[in-house]
């Protein structure tokens, strides 16, 4: 028997008045989930890992379901999935098959999905982590990997044809260090049928490549299945000029979600530094452009919680109410 017909994504932005293609149209911005690793840290999970959470996929499925599931009930409207580290080359090292590594990136849709049930028209994000991520040596903080634009769309492609046929609303193109690796992203993922977001990784007003944001997000202008474009795993201070530019640059609507603000010392591998992510900020967010606003790494269920309140999307949650 074949399996059952995958259900057409559902429009990113259903309710804005001016459409997926207005910066500053209206319409409501829609809560993006909080970090996925931190979140499974929390549950007791072991992360030490080439793969990541990518790795969960096979060893503790239901692992990252429960993590999904606690973003919903914070109040998330959109869930992105924990395929940013999973990849058919990093699968293969570890002795896993094409077949079987094909099944496991439907997999992180699947888990998504399901989680995405336990809300009210919750939608999903398959991720898709920059080449940087496969190599998991921080690479991605770096760009720059002596590979031509032809050779970085080979690698995004296959992938980015097995998220797309496992039934996303959106693919999010995320953690991009490049202007040069944006462009192969946007290459490979053409005629996927699926709508995409663009966000960069940066450091002031620059990719982590070194690229002025100005002329990074050229590459997303008048690209019709880019829905959003913007910034993740960047500084919170460092959100409000790059969603200005990219709203500007390209007329889309903003995607943003920066880490806590916290730095990861690589020598120690521990975390420095107080969270300087402010639910408050979202405020000047939204009227710069942004319509997808959530968090990356170290920001957790209160914190999207607390975002969604301020946001005003009614299901928001304290940290004392979060199960």
């Amino acid at each position: 028997m074949s399996p059952p017909p995958v259900p057409p994504p559902a429009p990113l932005f259903p309710a804005a008045g001016a459409g997926a293609g207005s910066a500053t149209g209206g319409g409501r911005a829609l809560v993006l989930d909080g970090g996925l690793s931190n979140q499974l840290a929390d549950q007791g999970c072991d992360l030490s890992d080439p793969l990541w959470s990518a790795r969960l996929l096979a060893d503790a499925p239901e692992q990252i379901e429960a993590a999904h599931t606690a973003y919903v009930r914070a109040g998330a409207q959109v869930l992105i999935t924990a395929s940013y580290q999973a990849t058919y080359e990093g699968f293969a090292r570890r002795g896993t098959g094409r077949a079987e590594a094909s099944a496991l990136l439907a997999r992180s849709v699947e888990l998504a999905r399901r989680a995405a049930a336990g809300g009210t028209d919750v939608r999903v994000a398959a991720s898709v982590g920059p080449y940087g991520a496969m190599l998991a040596d921080g690479s991605e903080y770096r760009g720059r990997y002596g590979l031509s634009v032809r050779e970085l769309e080979r690698f995004h492609r296959p992938r980015i044809e097995t998220l797309a046929a496992a039934g996303p609303d959106v693919l999010a193109l995320e953690t991009v260090p490049d202007a040069d690796e944006a462009e192969a992203l946007l290459r490979a993922a053409e005629g996927a049928g699926v709508p995409v977001w663009l966000s960069y990784t940066v450091e002031g007003e620059r990719t982590r490549a070194g690229q002025p944001l100005a002329e990074a997000f050229t590459v997303a202008a008048g690209r019709d299945e880019v829905a959003a474009v913007g910034v993740n795993c960047c500084a919170p201070a460092d959100a409000e000029h790059a969603v200005r530019v990219a709203a500007a640059v390209t007329g889309k609507p903003a995607v943003v979600y920066p880490n806590s603000g916290e730095r990861w010392d690589a020598g120690t591998r521990r975390w420095r530094g107080g969270s300087t992510f402010d639910p408050a900020r979202v405020t000047a967010w939204r009227t710069a452009g942004a319509r997808l606003i959530g968090g990356c790494c170290r920001v957790g269920p209160a914190e999207i919680g607390a975002l969604a309140a301020v946001l005003g999307g009614g299901e928001g949650r304290s940290a004392g109410q979060i199960p």
